[in-house]
């Protein structure tokens, strides 16, 4: 099994069906952090940092990276907090790049 972190986000086109059930437990079960499940459509997880510096430059790093994978999350900024939501939007649910992202996301 190739390292998720390892592997490039690559371009989802919508007519691909969304992974379902014991494929996104595999995937799940590749990420190194707990990532919560919403409505079988996104994977979550809530960063805590000291400050709201701290959490803004993992915004901005996490930023950067999203550019060089094509693939966005959408991200909510707090007082020492971020929250990284990953979706493919292109096909209503989630895709390998979704944990793609989370594992480069895991490695800051």
């Amino acid at each position: 099994m190739t390292d998720l972190a390892q592997k490039k986000c690559a371009a989802c086109e919508g007519g691909t069906a969304p992974l379902r059930g014991a494929q996104i437990q595999e995937y799940l079960s590749q990420l190194t952090t707990p990532w919560e499940i919403v409505d079988g459509i996104t994977i979550r997880k809530e960063f805590k940092f000291k400050n709201f510096k701290e959490a803004l430059d993992f915004v901005n790093k996490v930023g950067e990276l999203a550019e060089q994978e094509n693939h966005h999350p959408d991200i909510e900024l707090g007082w020492g907090r971020v929250a990284i939501d990953l979706s493919t939007h292109a096909i209503g649910g989630l895709s390998e790049n979704d944990f793609i992202l989370a594992a480069k996301i895991e490695s800051f």
